[in-house]
Protein backbone atom coordinates (compact mmCIF):
# COMPACT_ATOMS: atom_id res chain seq x y z
CA UNK A 1 0.00 0.00 0.00
CA UNK A 2 1.31 3.43 -0.88
CA UNK A 3 1.70 5.68 2.17
CA UNK A 4 3.13 9.17 2.38
CA UNK A 5 5.28 9.87 5.42
CA UNK A 6 7.28 13.12 5.68
CA UNK A 7 6.28 14.04 2.09
CA UNK A 8 7.92 10.84 0.74
CA UNK A 9 5.89 7.98 -0.75
CA UNK A 10 6.51 4.48 0.63
CA UNK A 11 5.15 1.18 -0.63
CA UNK A 12 4.46 -0.61 2.64
CA UNK A 13 2.96 -4.00 3.34
CA UNK A 14 1.91 -5.45 6.64
CA UNK A 15 4.39 -8.31 6.24
CA UNK A 16 7.15 -5.88 5.35
CA UNK A 17 6.55 -3.82 8.48
CA UNK A 18 6.48 -6.96 10.64
CA UNK A 19 9.74 -8.09 9.04
CA UNK A 20 11.38 -4.70 9.57
CA UNK A 21 10.40 -4.62 13.24
CA UNK A 22 11.51 -8.21 13.88
CA UNK A 23 14.41 -8.18 16.31
CA UNK A 24 13.89 -4.52 17.26
CA UNK A 25 13.51 -4.03 21.01
CA UNK A 26 10.59 -1.72 21.78
CA UNK A 27 11.39 1.49 23.60
CA UNK A 28 9.13 2.49 26.49
CA UNK A 29 5.91 3.82 24.97
CA UNK A 30 4.75 7.02 26.62
CA UNK A 31 2.27 8.32 24.05
CA UNK A 32 0.84 6.75 20.94
CA UNK A 33 2.01 3.24 20.12
CA UNK A 34 1.56 0.54 17.50
CA UNK A 35 0.95 -3.10 18.40
CA UNK A 36 3.04 -5.34 16.15
CA UNK A 37 2.77 -8.98 17.11
CA UNK A 38 2.63 -8.96 20.89
CA UNK A 39 4.89 -5.94 21.30
CA UNK A 40 3.97 -2.28 21.79
CA UNK A 41 6.25 0.04 19.82
CA UNK A 42 6.16 3.84 20.06
CA UNK A 43 4.85 5.27 16.78
CA UNK A 44 7.99 7.36 16.22
CA UNK A 45 10.20 4.27 16.62
CA UNK A 46 8.17 2.38 14.02
CA UNK A 47 8.34 5.34 11.64
CA UNK A 48 12.10 5.62 12.05
CA UNK A 49 12.67 1.92 11.36
CA UNK A 50 10.39 1.60 8.34
CA UNK A 51 11.34 4.91 6.67
CA UNK A 52 15.00 5.14 7.77
CA UNK A 53 14.40 8.83 8.46
CA UNK A 54 15.05 10.95 11.51
CA UNK A 55 12.13 11.08 13.92
CA UNK A 56 11.94 14.85 13.61
CA UNK A 57 11.10 14.55 9.89
CA UNK A 58 7.62 13.07 10.35
CA UNK A 59 4.72 13.32 12.75
CA UNK A 60 3.22 10.64 14.93
CA UNK A 61 -0.08 11.11 13.10
CA UNK A 62 1.46 10.21 9.75
CA UNK A 63 2.78 6.93 11.13
CA UNK A 64 -0.47 6.11 12.92
CA UNK A 65 -2.52 6.72 9.75
CA UNK A 66 -0.22 4.49 7.71
CA UNK A 67 -0.17 1.70 10.30
CA UNK A 68 -3.95 1.82 10.73
CA UNK A 69 -4.44 1.57 6.96
CA UNK A 70 -2.18 -1.50 6.96
CA UNK A 71 -4.32 -3.12 9.66
CA UNK A 72 -2.21 -2.63 12.78
CA UNK A 73 -3.79 -1.68 16.09
CA UNK A 74 -2.76 1.79 17.25
CA UNK A 75 -3.46 3.08 20.74
CA UNK A 76 -2.60 5.88 23.13
CA UNK A 77 -0.89 5.04 26.40
CA UNK A 78 -3.02 6.46 29.22
CA UNK A 79 -1.24 8.90 31.47
CA UNK A 80 -1.27 8.32 35.21
CA UNK A 81 -3.62 10.94 36.56
CA UNK A 82 -3.00 11.77 40.17
CA UNK A 83 -5.87 12.55 42.50
CA UNK A 84 -6.01 16.18 43.56
CA UNK A 85 -4.67 16.78 47.02
CA UNK A 86 -6.97 18.23 49.65
CA UNK A 87 -5.31 21.55 50.21
CA UNK A 88 -6.54 24.94 51.40
CA UNK A 89 -8.07 25.80 48.05
CA UNK A 90 -10.24 22.68 48.02
CA UNK A 91 -11.42 23.44 51.58
CA UNK A 92 -12.42 26.94 50.50
CA UNK A 93 -14.44 25.59 47.61
CA UNK A 94 -16.21 23.19 49.98
CA UNK A 95 -17.07 26.09 52.32
CA UNK A 96 -18.50 28.16 49.53
CA UNK A 97 -20.75 25.27 48.56
CA UNK A 98 -22.34 25.21 52.03
CA UNK A 99 -25.43 27.37 52.60
CA UNK A 100 -24.84 30.50 54.61
CA UNK A 101 -26.73 30.77 57.88
CA UNK A 102 -28.28 34.11 58.75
Amino acid sequence: MRCVIARFPFDLTKGGVVGSMKGVTPEPATGEFVIIGRRHYPAKQVGQVITRQDRRDFSTGEVLRAMTRLGFTCRTRPTAASAPLAGPSSRLSQRSALPLSA
